[in-house]
């Protein structure tokens, strides 16, 4: 039974954290994905070819996976709020200079720079919230952060689909525009940042005494059950085979996002819509995933159950990536994403439950970093892959089949993997889960 304390507490710094860190990274990832709809007028005023958009598209993954690791670990060694607010002026003023890219090169160069601006914000999110929420909660806590992704689209497909009307205001291309604009956000959010989140529970004022000193006792109680903490080599995280398992599912999983984030605008433009509408149309899968991504995380918190849940989640975004990807009817297709949505939005915060669950410290820094390092790779892959197909055969059938491959073995992947803890006590904070 949750005791007076542990709810006072945790409905406090949930409401302290979490509607913050959902804005930051709403602006994050928008103008990471932003190229998709700039892509519907851009990728024709600068000759760009499908096959350069999704190599540009995917090369910020390389400089994010190059720099991810260490940023990861600035983090814990100057602080989240200084790191993080690093982070964001450096992305918005890079996401900025989108407007400005002449060609391809430019376009490469900028999305090079781009990733690893950003490089480090995600996995040092995810590991912030472990310094602040016991296990019993993060799936829940990570699924309302990472509600942002789905919302982000939400919200800012009819935006950005109406930015592109913007051609010609001042002599600048709406895709101009839009890059401009959704960059400003970023820029504000960092100077705010540092004035407003807290490192840890130890300095968090905000707190009432019972409530730091429970909170510092419990995530102490839960660190000295981890078999693994404190300072491992980072060679000895990557290598670790449970760590690499948890990277293929994760790989899979951003697979499938990263082919809906590039590429969706131009399926759904490709059914004769103009650019407004696309944004519009945009919704429906981004409106499901939201729903999912906040349900699928509260039932596997509730049931203390990790692996088939994640599996389920993959199964569905796959299967239903293929039927999108097969079918012509475009109401089906709409009906089929938005089932791919439900299950790719309800996999990505269970997998973050995964790293913490025998790890804490710089080691679960490490290990999220490198998960979210190797995973991310799916986000150059998936792109370049897809564009360079659609290119070749002229059509998207091919590239999302390709893509839901990789969805299947993430699935197959987290069912293989092994239980780690004990059974969870029901009511038990911190109890070891699946």
């Amino acid at each position: 039974m949750t005791s007076d304390i542990e709810a006072r507490t945790i409905k406090r710094i949930s409401w302290r954290l979490i509607p913050f860190l959902i804005v930051c990274y709403f602006v994050a990832y928008l103008d990471r994905v932003n190229v998709g709809f700039a892509s519907l007028s851009m990728n024709k005023d600068l000759g760009i070819s499908a096959t350069a958009y999704g190599l540009g598209a995917g090369l910020f993954f390389i400089t994010y996976f190059i720099f991810e690791v260490p940023s990861n670990l600035a983090l814990e060694k100057f602080g989240a709020r200084r790191w993080i607010a690093r982070i964001m002026l450096s992305w918005g003023l890079i996401s900025g200079g989108m407007a400005f890219i002449g060609g391809e090169a430019s376009f490469f160069i900028m999305r090079l720079l781009l990733g690893a601006a950003e490089a480090g914000f995600f996995p040092g999110i995810i590991f912030y919230l472990t310094l602040w929420f016991p296990a019993a909660y993060r799936a829940r806590i990570v699924s309302l952060f990472m509600v942002a992704i789905p919302l982000s689209s939400v919200i800012g497909s009819p935006i950005s689909g109406l930015l592109l009307e913007l051609d010609g205001v001042l002599g600048f291309k709406g895709w101009q525009w839009l890059y401009v604009i959704e960059a400003l956000p970023a820029v504000v959010l960092s100077v705010m940042t540092y004035f407003y989140l807290t490192d840890r529970p130890a300095d968090a004022q905000w707190l009432a005494p019972d409530e730091r000193a429970w909170l510092e006792q419990t995530l102490a109680a839960e660190a000295a059950r981890n078999p693994r903490q404190g300072h491992v080599p980072l060679t000895q995280e990557i290598l670790n085979p449970r760590v690499l398992a948890i990277a293929v599912v994760y790989f899979g999983a951003v697979a499938l996002l990263y082919a809906f984030g590039f590429f969706l605008p131009q399926i759904f433009k490709g059914f004769g819509l103009t650019n407004a509408q696309t944004g519009f149309v945009m919704i429906i899968p981004y409106a499901v995933g939201t729903v999912g991504m906040l349900w699928w995380g509260k039932r596997s918190d509730a049931r203390r159950e990790r692996r088939y849940h994640l599996a389920a989640a993959l199964a569905c975004a796959s299967l239903c990536t293929v039927g999108a990807a097969l079918v012509g009817d475009p109401i089906v297709k709409v009906v089929l994403f938005s089932g791919a949505a439900l299950g790719i939005f309800g996999a990505l915060p269970i997998t973050w439950t995964l790293p913490t669950e025998t790890l804490s410290g710089a080691a679960a820094a490490g290990a999220i970093a490198v998960v979210n390092s190797i995973g991310n790779l799916s986000g150059f892959v998936a792109p370049y892959a897809v564009g360079a197909i659609k290119d070749w055969t002229g059509s998207f059938t091919g590239g999302l089949l390709l893509i839901a491959c990789a969805g299947i073995v993430g699935m197959i992947t987290v069912l293989r993997l092994s239980h780690t803890g004990a059974p969870a006590v029901p009511g038990r904070v911190g109890a070891a889960a699946e």
